[in-house]
C-alpha cells in the first residue's frame, strides 16, 4: 500500500510531542513550584527571626521573654498549625514544642537550614536559626504544616498541566490544519488531473501552487502538451485519411448503385447488393472518422462558438433526415422548444445527426422517433427518443465507446455514432445519459448543456 504523505508528516511533527509535552508540563511545574516554595521557606525563616529576637543570655542561663500575645499571634494560621522550639547551646529546650527538637543540626550564628519532620503524624516543614549565645549558638525552630502548600501544589500542578494540554491541543490542531493546508496544493493537482477526460489536455493551473509543487506541476503540463502534440497530429492523420477516402468512396458506392440500376445478369445480384451494402458502409465509416476527429476536445478548442437555439437547429437538420426516415419505415416527430446554448453550429448538428442515424438505425420500420428540445433547470435539453429494442441496462455503461455495438445491433453501423456523441458533447461541456421512456419501450438518449446560452 502506498505511503500517505499526510500521514508521514503528521507522525513526524505529532511522535515528538509526546516527549515534549511532558517534559514541558514537568519544566512548568517546576519554575511555578520552586519559587512558591521558596516564598513559604523565606515567610518561615523571617518567623523564625521574629521568634529569635525573644532570646537573650542572662548570665550563663539563656532566658527567653516571648508573651503570650506574640505567641497566640505566632501560632494563628487559618489552615495549617504553628509549633516552636528554643533550644539552648547543649541542646536542651528553653521553650516551645517539644517535637522540634529532633533532628539535631550544627549552626552558625544568624545561619538559617530549612528541615522536613513529622509532628503528630503530620508533615512540618521547619526552619531553624541560629542564635549567638554568649561563646555559644542558641537555636530558635520554627515550623508549620503544609496544608498550604499543597494547596497551592495542587492548584499549581493542575493549571500547570491544563495549560500544557491547551497548549498541546492547539498545536495539534494547528500543525494538522497547517498539513492540511499544505497539502491542498497536491490535492488539487491531483483533482485537476483525474478529473480530466482522456480528450482534456489543458495545461494544469499553476496558479496558488507554491513554489515545491510548480516543478511537479510544470513537469506534468510538459507530459499533457507532448501527449497533446501527439493526439493533434493522429487526429489530424485520421481527418487527412478520411477526407481522402470520401471522394473514391462516394465514387465506388455510386457506381454501385448505377451497376445496380443498369441491365445486369442475375447471378451478379447478390455481388452487386454486397458490394453497395459495403461501399455504403465504408462511407458512413470515412464520414464518422472525419467527425471523429473534428470531435477531438483538441480540435474543438480552435473553433468558434456563438448561441445557437436546438429548437432552430433541429428544424434545419429535419429537412435532411425526415425524407430519410421515410425511406426507413420510421414516423419521425418532434417535440420542440426554444433552448439556447453557446456551441458549435457545425458540431452540433453532427451531434444530432449522430443521434437521428443511430435511432432509425436500430429501432427498425414501423418505429416511432421523437427528437425533443427545451429548457430544464437553467439548462438546455436535447432528447431523441425511439420506441425500439432499446439498450440493455447491461450494455449502457460501454455503449459511448468507440467501435462498440450492442448485442441486438442491427444495419452497417460501426460503432461510431454515441462516442462522437459523447466527444462532441463533452466539448461543449455537456453530460450524455441513457433513461427509458414512461411506455418502458425503446430509449431515451438525453444531451444537457449546463447552463444553457451562458455556458
Amino acid at each position: 500500500m502506498a505511503r500517505s504523505l499526510k500521514r508521514t508528516l503528521l507522525l513526524w511533527m505529532l511522535l515528538p510531542m509526546l516527549a515534549i509535552v511532558p517534559a514541558a508540563a514537568a519544566l512548568q511545574y517546576w519554575l511555578v513550584l520552586q519559587p512558591t516554595r521558596e516564598a513559604f521557606d523565606q515567610a518561615l525563616a523571617n518567623a523564625a527571626a521574629s521568634v529569635a529576637s525573644f532570646v537573650r543570655l542572662d548570665g550563663d542561663t539563656v532566658a527567653f521573654d516571648m508573651n503570650s500575645q506574640a505567641e497566640r499571634s505566632l501560632r494563628t494560621d487559618q489552615f495549617d498549625s504553628i509549633y516552636y522550639a528554643v533550644l539552648a547551646p547543649d541542646g536542651h529546650q528553653v521553650a516551645g514544642d517539644p517535637p522540634l527538637r529532633e533532628p539535631r543540626l550544627a549552626l552558625a550564628a544568624d545561619a538559617v537550614a530549612f528541615v522536613d519532620t513529622e509532628v503528630a503524624g503530620a508533615a512540618v516543614r521547619v526552619a531553624a536559626r541560629g542564635v549567638a549565645c554568649g561563646a555559644g549558638v542558641c537555636q530558635v525552630r520554627v515550623g508549620e504544616t503544609q496544608v498550604k502548600r499543597q494547596q497551592i501544589f495542587r492548584k499549581s500542578f493542575i493549571g500547570t498541566l491544563a495549560g500544557v494540554l491547551a497548549f498541546a491541543l492547539a498545536s495539534v490542531a494547528t500543525i494538522v490544519l497547517a498539513t492540511r493546508k499544505a497539502l491542498r496544493p497536491l490535492q488539487r493537482l491531483g483533482e485537476q488531473v483525474g478529473t480530466r477526460s482522456l480528450d482534456d489536455l489543458r495545461p494544469v493551473d499553476a496558479i496558488g501552487m507554491p513554489a515545491e509543487v510548480l516543478g511537479l506541476v510544470d513537469a506534468v503540463n510538459r507530459l499533457f502538451g507532448r501527449v497533446r502534440a501527439g493526439s493533434i497530429a493522429q487526429q489530424a492523420f485520421l481527418a487527412d485519411a478520411a477526407h481522402q477516402l470520401r471522394t473514391p468512396l462516394a465514387s465506388l458506392k455510386n457506381e454501385a448503385e448505377l451497376a445496380l440500376a443498369a441491365p445486369h445478369p442475375s447471378s451478379m445480384q447478390g455481388t452487386l447488393e454486397r458490394l453497395n451494402a459495403g461501399a455504403s458502409r465504408a462511407a458512413r465509416l470515412s464520414s464518422q472518422l472525419l467527425a471523429l476527429a473534428r470531435s477531438d476536445a483538441s480540435a474543438q478548442a480552435g473553433m468558434s462558438t456563438d448561441t445557437v437555439d436546438l429548437k432552430e437547429l433541429v428544424s434545419e437538420v429535419a429537412v435532411e433526415w425526415v425524407p430519410l426516415a421515410l425511406a426507413a419505415g420510421i414516423d419521425l416527430g418532434f417535440e420542440l422548444e426554444s433552448a439556447p446554448l453557446a456551441g458549435r453550429r457545425f458540431m452540433l448538428r453532427e451531434l444530432l445527426a449522430n443521434l437521428l442515424h443511430n435511432a432509425i438505425e436500430h429501432a427498425g420500420a414501423g418505429a416511432h422517433v421523437t427528437v425533443r428540445t427545451r429548457r430544464e433547470h437553467e439548462a438546455s435539453v436535447l432528447e431523441v427518443e425511439d420506441d425500439g429494442p432499446g439498450i440493455p441496462e447491461a450494455e449502457r455503461g460501454s455503449a459511448f465507446e468507440r467501435f462498440r455495438r450492442g448485442s441486438g445491433a442491427v444495419g452497417v453501423g460501426s460503432g461510431l455514432g454515441l462516442a462522437i456523441v459523447r466527444d462532441i458533447a463533452g466539448g461543449h461541456g455537456a453530460r450524455v445519459s441513457i433513461a427509458d421512456p414512461a411506455s418502458g419501450r425503446g430509449v431515451i438518449l438525453r444531451v444537457t448543456f449546463a447552463g444553457g446560452a451562458t455556458a
